[in-house]
């Protein structure tokens, strides 16, 4: 079977990042905003945890942005971290299988060093008390000062009516627009994903894990400032906002 080599993984990416821009508009400044927290809240050598890294994007930009940086990327999608180990190859990086759902997730990542953990359109996935799980444990792992920078929808509550018809209605026209323009809807990026042999071989895994986890409600703005506060952080708030979009920021 013909092995996924760098050049796949990074078409994938590539194409996963124009995937991603047609469901969130202006993904890259979301990008931008946490890097600028970065650069000026932690040290030039910082060591990132990029929760459910996907196939990496977050992780290849943060090392490309901060050459002395080191990060540490978990998935649990076998694709995707396949794709990640081909795209995040190289000594200042590591690529883990790690379940945020199950229990003690972060004892394996116990003893190490994280200036910051970062996540991108994911941590929706999870049920309000797996999200506050997954807040725990991410603010155990870092030290006073660390910071979790969370960006996602966020969506407005049933009070805010007309900010919520806007909201929805920008999604759609971003949305239609870019596969107007080629982009690949969600499903059909997993389908180009298993064109290739190796990554075909990964579905039927990737189906097992995720059959009894179904998608869940959006949470509000106010549950994850709330949670993050009930998780330990001393400070928490918004750094970017577009609409019902945002990069939710919190300090231990």
């Amino acid at each position: 079977m013909t092995a996924l080599d760098r050049a796949d993984a990074r078409r994938l990416l590539a194409l996963w990042d124009t995937q991603q821009s047609a469901y969130v508009a202006h993904r890259e400044q979301r990008f931008e905003a946490m890097f600028d927290v970065l650069r000026l809240h932690c040290p030039a050598d910082l060591t990132i945890l990029d929760l459910a890294c996907g196939p990496g994007a977050i992780s290849d930009r943060v090392l490309a942005a901060f050459p002395e940086a080191t990060a540490v990327a978990v998935d649990y999608d076998p694709v995707l971290l396949r794709i990640a180990r081909g795209v995040l190859d190289g000594p200042r990086v590591e690529v883990r299988d790690v379940d945020l759902v199950a229990d003690g997730w972060s004892a394996a990542l116990a003893g190490r060093r994280f200036d910051a953990v970062l996540s991108s359109t994911a941590l929706h996935w999870l049920s309000p008390d797996q999200l506050l799980r997954v807040y725990t444990a991410a603010a155990n792992l870092l030290p006073p000062g660390g910071v979790l920078l969370n960006a996602d929808h966020l969506r407005y509550d049933g009070s805010a009516t007309a900010l919520g018809e806007i909201a929805r209605q920008h999604e759609v026209d971003v949305r239609d627009a870019a596969f107007a323009e080629g982009a690949l809807t969600y499903s059909a990026w997993y389908a180009e994903a298993a064109r290739h042999p190796e990554l075909a071989g990964l579905e039927a895994e990737r189906e097992r894990r995720f059959a009894d986890r179904p998608p869940q409600a959006l949470a509000s703005l106010e549950f994850h400032l709330a949670a993050l506060r009930t998780a330990g952080f001393t400070e928490v708030g918004t750094v970017w906002q577009y609409l019902d979009d945002y990069v939710v920021f919190a300090r231990r």
